[in-house]
């Protein structure tokens, strides 16, 4: 069972500086990362930058229309409705609102952020590796049913996918 962890920083390249990390940690074999994203927010900046890492040998179990969707949600959606009432995010996919909610309190101007979709044994060789200077970190497991889900419907390999499923 993968997770979908999310590594916050109070700096706008903390998240590229833990993603160097996790590149090393894949260069030595010492774990597997199904993909990564980064988003950062320079200070000033009206709005975040975001960008798929997927894996060092250039693979990515999802597609960027999924991280796409996942940023649109996070930071244009609430721009376009200024009640701030939560859009219905992704909790089919096993992705609560609850988790929208705190991404957008969390990652602001002057923050930065590094999403990775792994196993729980990698997360647990990055926390021992990076010695807790990743920056705060959110998971949520993804069952099996929602994994599924995922790459059948963001899976980057699937140029086409099939929407009647």
């Amino acid at each position: 069972m993968n997770t979908l962890s999310v590594w916050t920083s109070g700096r706008p390249d903390g998240a590229a500086s833990a993603l160097r990390v996790i590149e090393r940690l894949q260069t030595r074999r010492r774990l597997s990362v199904e993909d990564a994203a980064v988003v950062s927010w320079p200070a000033g900046r009206h709005r975040p930058y975001s960008y798929q890492a997927g894996t060092i040998d250039g693979t990515a179990a999802l597609s960027g229309a999924f991280w796409g969707l996942l940023f649109g949600l996070l930071f244009l959606v609430p721009l376009a409705d200024p009640s701030g009432a939560p859009p219905a995010g992704l909790a089919r996919t096993g992705l609560p609102d609850d988790l929208l909610r705190q991404l957008r309190a969390t990652i602001t101007a002057g923050t930065s952020a590094l999403f990775v979709l792994a196993g729980k044994a990698a997360l647990d060789t990055i926390n021992e590796d990076a010695g807790g200077s990743q920056g705060e970190l959110l998971v949520t497991p993804l069952d099996t049913e929602h994994e599924q889900v995922l790459r059948r419907v963001f899976g980057a390999g699937d140029a086409y996918p099939d929407w009647r499923e």
